[in-house]
């Protein structure tokens, strides 16, 4: 396995780690306070190429590996996560599957501006009754003609209420169980597509999430993903792939967590010297070190696989997993090396911790991604 990052890459995780210390960590208060991303720190990241990141260069995207993908969202994973989430639902569930499963003239219509940021992506799965249960989906699309009638419900849509191109699941042969959901384009303008109130949220201020209905909304035959009927496994193929991106948010919050209780534990003073000298936080420093040493590993050997076409249901379950749960173990001692400034909301470290909580619940609980590594060794070992 070789995670050698090329020069290109290298200097543009230089260049983003500037832009974030420069330019977003400095509104990230009021990202938090206004629960919006200032629209200058928006114009900027897509000029930077951000919202083009797994989208090929002959699409108008950067085109970069997912090793060098984890890259960038490891130095995106440093600052507001609210604003990391933005960019990492419209690159990660949002556009690859047009990236991975779209035909040309779909690639050719969306890609480009989707990849300039004109137009953000979402990913649109889970319903009131389908969570967990991603099979047991309620919003139908009956054939009609040239086009695909939509009706149902679509709830927690991350970038929902800035999107304008949808991946979409539906049932199209209620008689076939997961076999019978196909995967669809759709926009925002389609007939019939209504979006609902913003979802107000524990975290991730400045990401927002919304109901989308769909009530006879009117979806062209030529805007169907993939082949009829594998929407189910193009779901889980979009999943898995947007898994490592996330524990590679994940870990970047971790070292940032890491780096400022370590700069607290020298300059906090009690009982006449700096509390790094007391042996329990020298203890949770190293169980933090630990811990983001644990997750880059796997982290990037993942990405590393997924680069080179590798099954990767199982290990992309793991590093989901294991990267939540890093994060609030992490966020958790940060808190309490901290202390009281660790649970003030001027603190940045507060903001972590009730950002860390949703990691383990969005993109697939953490009992979920269990259950999937239990049946990939079932799988492997019966």
């Amino acid at each position: 396995m070789d995670f050698h990052l090329s020069d290109d890459i290298t200097l543009l995780k230089q260049s983003i780690r500037e832009f974030i210390d420069g330019e977003v960590d400095p509104v990230a208060m009021e990202i938090e306070e206004q629960d919006e991303i200032p629209e200058r720190i928006m114009r900027m990241s897509k000029e930077m190429g951000l919202f083009g990141l797994s989208i090929p260069e002959e699409y108008d995207g950067i085109g970069i590996g997912m090793v060098g993908k984890c890259a960038v969202y490891e130095e995106l994973g440093r600052t507001h996560n609210g604003y990391t989430t933005v960019i990492g639902a419209h690159t990660g569930i949002g556009s690859v599957g047009i990236v991975e499963m779209g035909n040309e003239a779909q690639k050719r219509k969306y890609l480009p501006a989707m990849a300039k940021g004109e137009m953000i992506g979402a990913f649109a799965l889970t319903e009131p009754s389908a969570g967990s249960h991603a099979t047991n989906l309620r919003t139908t699309a009956v054939r009609k003609g040239d086009k695909f009638i939509l009706n149902g419900t679509k709830h927690y849509i991350t970038n929902a209420p800035i999107a304008d191109v949808f991946t979409v699941m539906a049932v199209t042969d209620p008689s076939a169980g997961a076999k019978g959901i196909t995967s669809f384009i759709v926009e925002k303008d389609f007939p019939g597509f209504q979006l609902g109130k913003n979802e107000k949220k524990m975290g991730l201020k400045g990401s927002h999430s919304a109901e989308i209905f769909f009530e006879d909304c009117e979806v062209p035959v030529e805007n169907v993903l993939g082949k009829e009927g594998q929407g189910y496994v193009n779901a889980l193929k979009i999943l898995a792939n947007g898994r490592a991106g996330l524990a590679a948010r994940n870990l970047g919050s971790c070292a940032k967590l890491l780096e400022m209780s370590v700069d607290h534990a020298h300059t906090r003073i009690q009982f006449d010297k700096p509390i790094f000298e007391q042996q329990i936080i020298q203890h949770y420093l190293a169980e933090m070190a630990l811990d983001v040493e644990t997750l880059r590993s796997m982290t990037y050997r993942v990405a590393w696989m997924v680069d080179q076409q590798m099954k990767v249901i199982k290990e992309a379950a793991m590093v989901k997993l294991l990267g939540s749960e890093i994060y609030n173990r992490v966020a958790d001692k940060a808190v309490q090396i901290h202390g009281g400034i660790g649970y003030i909301s001027e603190f940045p470290v507060e903001r972590y911790y009730r950002d860390a909580r949703i990691t383990k619940i969005y993109e697939g609980t953490s009992e979920i991604q269990k259950n999937i590594i239990a049946s990939q060794l079932h799988q492997e070992y019966k």
